[in-house]
């Protein structure tokens, strides 16, 4: 589920009885407010196991201190991921913050919560298969070069669903062509997956045709705020996409809505899904 979150990013994903969460923006704007994303999230993940969450990216639109609190002390997971590239701003101070006091809080329970930084030259494998017993991750990106911008030094992972759906998810937070350019170079055709989530919400930035080649998504999957002032999605990006996907769906049309896509026979179905 692609959760409507104004000009952020908040993604929940199930896979039999276990989840996962990427981003944790949950803005009060007059568009939604965090209390409405937070009881439509806790509709989402009714009955499951939240095993982990992945911040792509620690800008406020992808790690929202509000948010990273409301899921790490709601739903206890046994894991938080982030990129080891630091950008020194009061969001990414204070996530910090709140992940180092639910780290203490929980020391010695019997569901600690474990901190993973993401550079892939600072890792032994690119490849977590021991983080939840219903997925499995790979990562692509970041790895953390000195003078690029956070947008090109976040996470970009394939997520797997290892339950009869099989699906595979590509969160790619705010990755911009040029890093894209150096992904494509450096893991090609494994890079493909099902279903992706658009780079930047839907920028012209994030458009890396030979990386969508290799993607080759069923669906592609837009987050945006409505009437934001980036103007995002990209018209021109959105018309790429719609080349190389069967299905593309954003989040700001008619007043915001969330997108619920599943496993559809050989392809996938999106369904837009309001708060309330």
């Amino acid at each position: 589920m692609t959760f409507y979150a104004a000009q952020g990013d908040l993604v929940a994903i199930r896979a039999a009885d276990e989840a996962v969460i990427v981003d944790a923006h949950m803005p009060d704007c007059d568009d939604v407010g965090s209390q409405e994303i937070a009881a439509g999230l806790n509709l989402y993940l009714r009955g499951k196991v939240v095993c982990g969450l992945i911040l792509t990216g620690l800008d406020r639109d992808h790690a929202c201190p509000a948010g990273v609190e409301e899921i790490l002390s709601t739903y206890q997971p046994s894991w938080v991921m982030y990129p080891s590239y630091y950008k020194d701003s009061d969001a990414a101070t204070e996530v910090f913050a709140i992940i180092d006091r639910e780290r203490r809080r929980r020391e010695g329970s019997a569901r600690p919560l474990q901190r993973i930084s993401i550079c892939l030259s600072k890792i032994d494998s690119r490849f977590f298969y021991n983080l939840a017993k219903q997925f499995a991750f790979e990562i692509f990106s970041p790895y953390v070069v000195p003078g690029n911008s956070s947008n090109d030094n976040g996470i970009v992972v394939k997520i797997r669903g290892l339950d009869p759906t099989g699906f595979t998810y590509l969160a790619t937070g705010d990755t911009e062509s040029d890093r894209w350019a150096r992904i494509d170079q450096l893991f090609g055709d494994s890079l493909r997956s099902d279903v992706l989530s658009a780079p930047h919400h839907g920028a012209r930035s994030g458009v890396y045709v030979p990386s969508l080649l290799r993607i080759k998504p069923d669906t592609v999957l837009i987050s945006a705020g409505v009437d934001n002032a980036y103007e995002h999605p990209d018209s021109h990006a959105v018309a790429v996409y719609n080349r190389v996907a069967r299905h593309v769906y954003a989040t700001n049309v008619n007043n915001g809505v969330c997108l619920f896509t599943r496993r559809s026979g050989q392809g996938y179905e999106t369904q837009p899904v309001r708060y309330g």
